[in-house]
């Protein structure tokens, strides 16, 4: 009778620990293979689910400088302040600090992805002309028989430079000040360029565009640009 229950007792904690590996697992499997844009919601529980989050309760703050005010706006330049007013004046939701956030989430999915050479995740991110140029710089890449690993290290400063509202469509423009560190070595695997040791200080300006009467709430990279 002794056995039989030390039997039982070893069962039921072999099954609890099947369910808890299970439980891990399932959550690990489900985050490694999450859409490449859902990746980019921020962890607000409005915030989009593909793109850049543009959703807030329709009280929360805005971090918008008074006029005239000596002090420095908060995320984004004097010259942005206009048209920022005007995309808030048409979506209530949108919000300064929750776009950066988003703009440097996908500041680093991009790149990462443009150096990782997937063209079919690219063109879910980027308007048409920004894909085609990191396309042809992919294809250039492969053709030369050229390998990139590259690393961002850290992303320094995001800020709103521009802003303009023209209804429908809303754009902004952010620096993003990165420290990246890459290599880029040719068919052979011998470097022909870069450090992993040393990163190098990048400068970009990218602008972001959104219709605000569309249901889509996804903020779509429209122009990249050396900053």
């Amino acid at each position: 009778m002794r056995d039989l229950v030390e039997i039982i007792i070893l069962a039921m904690i072999a099954l609890f620990l099947g369910l808890r590996l299970y439980a891990v697992l399932g959550r690990r499997t489900e985050d490694s293979g999450e859409p490449l844009r859902r990746r980019l919601e921020q962890a607000d529980p409005q915030a989009s689910p593909r793109g850049l989050p543009t959703k807030l309760p329709e009280k929360a703050p805005v971090a918008v400088r008074a006029v005239g005010s000596a002090a420095e706006p908060t995320g984004f330049d004097a010259a942005a302040e206009t048209g920022i007013r005007a995309i808030i004046a048409a979506d209530r939701r949108f919000d300064v600090t929750l776009f950066l956030s988003g703009a440097k989430s996908a500041y680093g999915m991009v790149l990462e992805t443009f150096w990782r050479g997937d063209k079919d995740a690219l063109a879910q991110l980027c308007e048409r002309a920004v894909y085609e140029g990191f396309a042809a710089a992919i294809d250039a890449r492969a053709e030369t028989g050229e390998t990139i690993d590259a690393r961002l290290i850290r992303i320094n400063d995001a800020r709103i430079i521009s802003a303009d509202y023209a209804a429908p469509v809303a754009t902004i423009a952010v620096r993003f000040v990165a420290d990246i560190a890459s290599v880029t070595r040719n068919g052979d695997g011998a470097v022909v360029a870069g450090s992993l040791n040393d990163a190098i200080e990048s400068r970009d300006l990218w602008t972001f565009t959104r219709d605000l009467n569309s249901r889509d709430p996804d903020w779509q990279l429209d122009e990249t640009d050396q900053g």
